[in-house]
């Protein structure tokens, strides 16, 4: 068996054509959707993602802007720029990098952020709409996912999906996504005892543990749909992911590279999000 390639890259596009002709019709309206998002401090890696997040903002026509602080700045200092963009009706979206610095309690600037502007979906109010399967902003990686087995029409309900990894970021709300669809979730993570007798029973195994090529067919099911959300730099430079795709690719009926796979579809669902947030379709 051959795995068809998931190309979260194809995908994007795709989407990001519909949500610039949306934009377009909202403009006409006078609503102008506008995404704020805050730097604090100078990582290279937390840099690159914020121009890109703006980048794709300005090619469906959206307004977005990037407010940098520095790595210096107090908490309270930041939790008065959270404030003001909170009151700020031309702002519909707000999104604080991450990580931020150590002497910042990263919790108290998510619950800071207006749960109808949290677009990243990571304030409790709108995890816990989630849980509930209420209307809510998604959180942008794991949404991604579900749009990309929705666009090869891969069933959720019913089957066996496996998580290796329980982060609060992609672990834990994936998982609760394909609940919400009915799947049997298993989660997996550093203390599972015997991971591969688990994973090799999934129908949809979802890797998000950022170890490069940690998982190979031997753990893999044949025909299993399997989704790596790893990103890790190798010692020359390339990207890889948690997947050693090559070796997987011989089991599983889909796989998603890296790049091109999740990636560009987490920053496609923040565009999706700040749309909606523009629409005021969460109360």
């Amino acid at each position: 068996m051959t795995a068809e390639i998931l190309n979260g890259k194809e995908l994007s596009m795709e989407l990001k054509q519909s949500m610039k002709e949306e934009v377009a019709l909202l403009h006409k309206q006078n609503i102008k959707p506008h995404l704020s998002v805050v730097l604090v401090g100078n990582n290279p890696a937390s840099r690159s993602y914020v121009n890109g997040k703006k980048r794709a903002s300005e090619e469906i026509g959206m307004s977005s802007e990037i407010i940098e602080l520095p790595e210096s700045i107090s908490q309270n200092e930041l939790l008065d720029v959270i404030s003001q963009l909170n009151n700020d009706n031309r702002v519909h979206g707000i999104l604080v990098q991450l990580p931020l610095p150590k002497h910042i309690d990263v919790q108290q600037i998510i619950e800071a952020i207006n749960p109808k502007k949290d677009v990243d979906g990571f304030h409790p109010i709108n995890i816990g709409r989630m849980m509930t399967g209420q209307d809510t902003f998604l959180p942008c990686t794991p949404f991604g996912i579900i749009q990309m087995l929705h666009s090869r029409n891969i069933p959720i309900a019913g089957q066996h999906a496996v998580i290796i990894g329980r982060s609060n970021i992609v672990g834990k709300p994936v998982g609760q996504l394909l609940l919400n669809e009915n799947a049997t979730v298993t989660y997996c993570h550093s203390k599972t005892k015997d991971m591969k007798s688990i994973t090799k029973l999934a129908d949809i195994l979802i890797v998000a543990v950022g170890r490069a090529n940690m998982i190979d067919k031997d753990y893999i099911k044949d025909g299993a749909v399997v989704i790596d959300v790893g990103i890790n730099r190798l010692d020359d430079g390339s990207l890889t992911g948690d997947v050693d795709f090559d070796s997987a690719s011989e089991k599983a009926s889909y796989i998603t590279p890296v790049p091109k796979g999740v990636g560009p579809m987490t920053i496609t669902m923040l565009l999706q999000n700040t749309i909606k947030a523009a629409k005021g379709m969460v109360k």
